[in-house]
């Protein structure tokens, strides 16, 4: 299963597309699909990202459960509706339609950020305050140890 780790940024060339981090790049490469999947966060203005392999887990595990609760199905919905399978170029890099890149208030630098089996796509300056504001958080309630 693709690990992902670490921030890193990179620029969006003249021609809109991105490198996608080595580091990344290794852990997509134990699946069959050459590339990446991304869509919409639910969350905040970003983008996520994970594995084809990723995907077919979570549909096989939507498939497979008894009873399912709106809420659970109207994420999945959304995410596979949404989801975009981007394929890398020889040189690893991939396209970003760019309603996602407005979306996620990309223009000329992207953060890949990763979150262990997915990872999100930031502006860079969005997610240093994003991690400042949850470094507060945790402070503020003293869960260092979760």
């Amino acid at each position: 299963m693709a690990l992902f780790l670490s921030t890193t940024i990179n620029k969006i060339d003249k021609k809109g597309r991105i490198s996608v981090p080595a580091s990344f790049r290794a852990a997509l490469q134990l699946q069959d699909f050459s590339g990446v999947v991304l869509f919409r966060s639910l969350i905040h203005p970003i983008l996520e990202g994970c594995s084809y392999d990723r995907m077919v887990q979570l549909s096989q595990h939507h498939d497979n459960l008894n009873f399912e609760t709106a809420a659970h199905n109207n994420y999945h919905s959304i995410i596979f509706a949404e989801a975009q399978l981007l394929n890398f170029d020889a040189e690893g890099r991939i396209s970003i339609p760019q309603d996602l890149l407005d979306y996620a208030n990309i223009s000329d630098q992207i953060a890949f950020v990763g979150r262990g089996t997915t990872f999100e796509l930031w502006n860079p300056e969005q997610v240093k305050k994003h991690h400042n504001d949850l470094r507060q958080q945790i402070k503020q309630r003293g869960d260092q140890n979760v």
